[in-house]
């Protein structure tokens, strides 16, 4: 595979998967609207647990990416129990989030009168349970924590081109023990210019190293043990494919045959004949 085509790949797969992870984050996305309306409703029931059915929720502000504020018409009071539980209520029966923190703060003074936060890995921190809060103005304050998570999207991004191009200089620059393997193995026959190294399923002219398959390998063999003879098409079938079980036509000969000779191309002295009628003629000059 040609280094450009390799880079083109490369960077159609990367542009696939960031739009599919773009897709999924905003899939995955609360929409803005759900949460003002669920933490409106959650003021209300904090209203009605005070007994207050008249004042209002004021709308919802939105202080940053993750924190939001509820702010109440009138003065009132609750235990803090009461918040505590009605926020892990409504969150879990919305679906709005599994980590998050809770600040009540003065309106007046803004200081943060009590707080806790529910986090599934660092651990629950819920002070101040049955403290019962005098009659004032107050603000909830709620931070909806983001999972940290592993971003495996941006994982796959490195490892694919890595693999490409792993995969290019693999192919381009052979390991050098693998040369010397070779080339320090002395059961191979010599075929015109070519070294063939039957078991290692590999042709070897100075210092390239031609890999074949394992069809190749065996019709080369035949070939090599009937050097100038005529080897009948019915020979290759049989000996290649049929003593596997495998049914084959005799097109399938023809292919192979002619891959082997792309092969072989870099040594003109040896020719596979066509014989009509009869099958192949392996010729060294």
């Amino acid at each position: 595979m040609k280094p450009f085509t390799l880079f083109g790949s490369s960077i159609m797969i990367i542009v696939i998967l960031i739009s599919a992870a773009a897709f999924i984050n905003k899939k995955n996305q609360i929409p803005e609207k759900h949460i003002e309306v669920v933490l409106r409703d959650l003021g209300h029931q904090l209203l009605l647990t005070a007994k207050d059915s008249s004042s209002r929720v004021l709308p919802v502000k939105q202080l940053n990416e993750n924190t939001y504020l509820i702010s109440f018409q009138n003065d009132f009071s609750f235990i803090s129990d009461t918040l505590i539980n009605l926020v892990q209520r409504t969150f879990k029966k919305n679906a709005l989030a599994k980590d998050y923190t809770v600040s009540l703060k003065n309106c007046k003074q803004n200081e943060t009168v009590f707080a806790f936060e529910i986090n599934g890995q660092a651990g629950d921190l819920t002070p101040c349970r049955g403290r019962k809060l005098e009659v004032g103005c107050y603000a909830i304050e709620i931070e909806l924590l983001k999972p940290n998570q592993f971003n495996f999207f941006w994982l796959i991004l490195l490892i694919i081109p890595l693999g490409f191009a792993g995969f290019y200089v693999k192919k381009k620059f052979p390991k050098k023990e693998e040369k010397e393997s070779i080339s320090d193995n002395n059961d191979f026959i010599q075929l015109g210019s070519f070294r063939f190294y039957a078991d290692n399923n590999v042709l070897n002219i100075e210092s390239n190293n031609i890999t074949l398959s394992e069809k190749e390998t065996k019709a080369l063999k035949i070939f090599a043990e009937h050097i100038n003879q005529v080897v009948e098409r019915e020979k290759l079938m049989k000996e290649i494919w049929e003593d596997k079980g495998i049914v084959v036509i005799s097109r399938n000969v023809d292919v192979l045959v002619s891959k082997l000779r792309k092969k072989l191309i870099d040594d003109n002295s040896i020719k596979i004949i066509n014989v009509p009628g009869r099958g192949y003629k392996f010729v060294i000059e």
